[in-house]
């Protein structure tokens, strides 16, 4: 590697970390904690490279890239932040930047990163970028937006590049993943965000609320929920309606469309649920949005601004401890962050002090679900400043040694003693009837639902009952009525 590169940090560790490594590397470094010395630097036809934090004493290193473009078009820059949120990334995007990494960084990552930038960079005389203000972070959503995880930045990248694109977009997910936090990311941080945000879901399908939709969201976006979950006559008017403003006289207003729809579109469009022809309409990009459990290392930052924000909205201010974000962290969360999110508001509303101790959130985990992770056993080692990992989410929900012939009977059994194991010399509390039903017949109408296509008729009559009780059912358990087939 080979060049001169520029880092400002305000962070010593991190600037002695970085220059040491890109030294060892073959680079020459320049460190300060200073924006206003790193662009006196650019200036004097300093670097090869920026490496810059964003929140600076003297200033943000992502509202300093403009100026650093205007001295020097040719200059990469890469940005490094804590704030690992979907409005750093887009920022950074929109800013030009070359790349954008969270804190805490993966050494290796970023030197390959440099060594990118370095080996690209090309010394030209191209007209600077503008230097137009890029938007500030909007109101926090619904669902907040953050993640550290590979899964999630992947996913960040892909919507800065793709927020002001003219193509439709199809966002992929588990229930509860924040798909319509996504979707309305796409409207409130783009060039649209002054226009309308409508939404269309199944309960808008005649042709004359379709239209009204469209109508409404002219120039903004338009949100299509579950498009599989629409009847073929509603989804033929979907493509009716897509069809005149493509070709119709106020082209230039047509909505932006963006889509959400379960973890396999595709499988509805094999399975027929999904019109071949609409989702090749609707699914210009696909993003798919990652389950809580695969990023488990998001599960405690996630929780700390759930807790936040609950205080914010006027619940009592409540902290996790050591205990309790460990065992938060190790449950699977079935219901993904929305699940997490009314965890954590039980929690604030239910704890008897400041800090959350792991037995209130344990207590809180088996009120939800009988099938809850082991309490650990001490306060969790600490590795880099973050807890270490524990057992992984899928292993901690299942009593380990449990034979493969096991009868369905005895299966039950264990787990229903463990759960009364968990309190200990206390009872459960009330409603342990009602609770463990609910919880068997979750997993038994997904898993119908699953081998019969998703087609409740054929499934009511695999269980047994009416149709009608079917329906009311998924609806009371919150299951989503798209299913897809499992592959054998």
């Amino acid at each position: 590697m080979d060049g001169t590169v520029l880092i400002a940090d305000d962070d010593r560790t991190i600037r002695t970390v970085l220059t040491q490594a890109l030294t060892r590397a073959g680079c020459r470094v320049h460190a300060t904690g200073s924006l206003s010395q790193l662009l006196r630097w650019v200036e004097e036809g300093r670097g090869d490279l920026v490496i810059t934090d964003v929140m600076m004493p003297d200033g943000n290193g992502i509202d300093m890239i403009p100026a650093i473009h205007k001295a020097r078009p040719d200059l990469p820059v890469i940005v490094i932040s804590a704030q690992n949120t979907i409005v750093t990334a887009i920022r950074a995007t929109e800013a030009a930047a070359f790349d954008y990494l969270p804190k805490p960084f993966d050494l290796p990552e970023l030197m390959t990163r440099a060594n990118q930038a370095l080996s690209r960079r090309v010394r030209k005389t191209d007209p600077a970028p503008s230097a137009a203000p890029v938007p500030e972070a909007v109101a926090d959503p619904a669902l907040p937006l953050i993640g550290h995880a590979p899964a999630m930045q992947n996913l960040f990248r892909m919507v800065a590049r793709v927020l002001n694109a003219d193509l439709p977009v199809m966002i992929a997910g588990e229930a509860g993943v924040g798909k319509t936090v996504v979707a309305r990311s796409f409207h409130d941080l783009s060039d649209r965000r002054e226009a309308g945000f409508v939404v269309l879901t199944s309960a808008d399908l005649s042709e004359e609320a379709i239209h009204n939709a469209a109508d409404r969201a002219q120039g903004g976006t338009l949100l299509i929920e579950d498009p599989a979950g629409f009847d073929t006559a509603a989804q033929a008017r979907l493509i009716g309606m897509i069809e005149a403003w493509e070709v119709g006289p106020r082209r230039n207003l047509m909505p932006r469309l963006v889509s959400t729809t379960g973890a396999d579109p595709q499988a509805d469009v094999t399975a027929a649920r999904l019109r071949a022809d609409l989702y090749y309409r609707l699914a210009g990009v696909t993003i798919t949005v990652p389950p809580l459990r695969a990023r488990v290392d998001d599960i405690p930052p996630l929780a700390r601004h759930l807790l936040a924000r609950a205080a914010a909205q006027g619940l009592p201010h409540r902290t996790l401890s050591e205990g309790a974000t460990a065992l938060i962290r190790a449950y699977p969360f079935p219901g993904n962050v929305r699940e997490l999110e009314n965890l954590t508001r039980r929690l604030a509303l239910t704890a008897a002090g400041s800090e959350i101790s792991e037995a209130e959130a344990h207590t809180a985990l088996a009120e939800s679900s009988p099938i809850v992770p082991p309490a650990p056993a001490g306060a969790p080692a600490v590795r880099n400043g973050a807890p270490a990992p524990v057992a992984a989410p899928a292993a901690a929900a299942v009593p380990l040694g449990e034979p493969a012939n096991m009868r369905l009977a005895q299966s039950v059994e264990m787990h229903l003693q463990r759960y009364f194991d968990l309190h200990g010399d206390q009872l459960p509390p009330p409603g342990l009837y009602d609770r463990i039903l609910r919880e068997i017949e979750k997993p038994l109408l997904e898993i119908a639902l699953d081998a019969t296509g998703g087609n409740q008729l054929r499934c009511a009559d695999l269980l047994g009952i009416n149709r009608n009780t079917l329906r009311k059912k998924l609806t009371d358990l919150n299951i989503e009525v798209t299913r897809r087939r499992k592959l054998m």
